[in-house]
Parts: C-alpha cells; sequence; structure tokens
C-alpha cells in the first residue's frame, strides 16, 4: 500500500532506500535507539511501513518486552543506576530468542516478546519464520552497549529536543545515573551509524556528529 507522501515519510524512504541498497539481501539486523519511547517507536513503525511499501519483508521489536520482571531485577538489589543499566533487560534471552535465530536464516524460529512490562506478565510466546531476505527493527535503549556491538547491519541514534536528553530528564534519576554509565562506555554517538534530529518529529532530518 502506498503511503500518503509527507516530509516525514519522504525523509523515511530516503533512509530506507539507503538500508535496502547495502542490507536488502540476507536477513538484516536494524536498531533504532534514542528519543522518548512513543516518539522512538513510532519512528520505528514507521520505517517497517516503508520497507513493507517498498515490498520487503520487515518485523518488528521493542527491546522493553525483553526486560526482566520486577522480581528478577530485584535480585540484584535495590533499584540503582548500575541495575537498570546492567541488569534490567535479559540480553540472553534477547540473543537466544530472537537476534540470533532471525540472523541465521532458513526455518529458525523467533519471538518478537518475551515479557510484557506493562502487565507485569510473561508473553506466551509465538514463534514466527522469516524469508531468506527480510529485516528485523528493534527499537529501544542502551543498543549499542557492548553486549550488542557487531550486531547491528544499520543502527541509527535518534536525538533532539526530545531525542536522548528528554529521555534522561524524564526518566528520573535512576534512568539518568544508567545513561552516565551507558555513555562513558559505549559513546553511542560514535557507534550509530546515522544520527537523526527528531526534534521535529514530521520533519526528521541527518545531523552529524562533529555538528555539536
Amino acid at each position: 500500500m502506498r503511503l500518503v507522501s509527507t516530509p516525514r515519510i519522504e525523509f523515511l524512504r530516503a533512509l530506507g532506500a539507503e538500508i535496502l541498497h547495502n542490507y536488502g539481501r540476507g536477513r538484516s539486523l536494524i536498531a533504532v535507539e534514542g528519543a522518548v519511547r512513543p516518539v522512538r517507536e513510532a519512528f520505528a513503525d514507521d520505517l517497517a511501513a516503508v520497507f513493507e511499501e517498498k515490498g520487503h519483508p520487515v518485523y518488528r521489536a521493542s527491546m522493553r518486552y525483553f526486560q526482566r520482571s520486577r522480581d528478577d531485577q530485584e535480585q540484584f538489589g535495590p533499584e540503582t543506576a548500575e541495575r537498570i543499566y546492567r541488569r534490567r533487560d535479559d540480553y540472553d534471552v534477547l540473543r537466544r530468542v530472537l537476534l540470533d535465530p532471525f540472523r541465521m536464516g532458513g526455518s529458525a524460529g523467533f519471538v518478537t516478546r518475551q515479557f510484557d512490562p506493562d502487565s507485569r506478565t510473561w508473553v506466551q510466546p509465538t514463534w514466527t519464520t522469516a524469508p531468506p531476505d527480510a529485516s528485523l527493527i528493534v527499537d529501544g535503549e542502551f543498543l549499542h552497549r557492548p553486549e550488542l556491538r557487531g550486531l547491528w547491519a544499520y543502527s541509527m541514534l535518534l536525538e533532539g529536543q526530545t531525542g536522548g536528553d528528554a529521555v534522561v530528564a524524564t526518566g528520573g534519576g535512576t534512568l539518568a545515573g544508567a545513561y552516565v554509565l551507558y555513555r562513558a562506555e559505549s559513546n553511542p554517538r560514535e557507534l550509530a551509524g546515522a544520527l537523526i534530529d527528531v526534534s521535529d518529529p514530521e520533519h526528521p532530518a541527518r545531523s552529524f556528529a562533529d555538528s555539536c
């Protein structure tokens, strides 16, 4: 289905064309990091819609559905910046049931949700398969951390007034501290394949690390 042309969709079409030109064959993992969650998820959803418009098989997942349960997190002590950054998300499960089987190709099944943090319940797994040429777009926080580095065919960091600083500002002190740890360890602005200014979500634009 042809999407309605807007400045946002035209930007995403150009971005999608760039990604698919380089990574349209085989299985590709694409990371969308930064911005407050509604802005980030909407950006990833619309990028997926552009892939679908081009006839390219695409799947969506969000890192928030691979968090540990509250009880499991509390086994690592009180909620601190260190615990949020090191223990909130279950990267072993993420790799085992989603990223690694997706990358394998073939008939390997994968799961796009493990835990629902809103209802605090485990999700009944629905195993999905994909064709040989397909992309998986994952949105979330801390996606350029060491455990995930090297997995992404293409990654982007959404920035601007609704970008990473806003996430920290609205997330409380422990999340702010977690971002301090993350940035010190990973420096996502240098690792991301593309920096995208979403100060105005309807008019996203590419930005560059040396422009700050």
